[in-house]
């Protein structure tokens, strides 16, 4: 090899090497984004919705989540500090949970986790557009869930 073509190669490999951490420095900032505005826009809302079991006699059913606050913790630990309404239940206590990432999409994780006040729970719910849907455990009993995320400061307006 002689000394231009070295040169070149020396020339390609830190280039790649500068854009390969450039890259991740740019997806490190992405998503410390992404975890921003999920955190803004998951604090101050309700999830207003429908679930429904796998059970006999299935029929939607009304719940509701008033979340005061999301709050990241470290890693993919958040805590929803939440108001939970369904059936005769009515709680209100944080909830240490796992958010995990599908590209731009936040997905709520639960596994085995007990809830005081309302038992052991595994779920996975995903939060996109406004809206979410999710899929659930309780005991024997499972289902889905979903509806529409709606900004407390805009009850009342709609």
């Amino acid at each position: 090899m002689n000394i231009k073509t070295g040169f070149y190669q020396g020339c390609v490999l830190f280039l790649l090497f500068i854009t390969g951490c450039s890259s991740n420095a740019q997806d490190v900032s992405t998503q410390q984004a992404l975890e921003k505005q999920f955190q803004e826009s998951m604090s101050g809302v309700i999830l207003d919705g429908f679930f429904k079991t796998n059970d006999a006699g299935n029929e939607l059913r009304k719940e509701k989540y008033s979340i005061t606050k999301v709050s990241k913790l470290a890693g993919e630990y958040w805590i929803f500090q939440a108001r939970i309404q369904y059936g005769d239940r009515d709680v209100t206590l944080p909830i240490p949970v796992t958010i995990k990432w599908a590209g731009d999409t936040p997905v709520l994780t639960l596994t085995d986790a007990t809830i005081p006040g309302l038992g052991t729970f595994t779920t996975r719910v995903l939060f996109y557009g406004g809206q979410y849907v999710g899929v659930w455990r309780h005991g024997e009993h499972t289902g889905q869930h979903f509806g529409r995320i709606i900004p407390q400061d805009s009850l009342g307006k709609e």
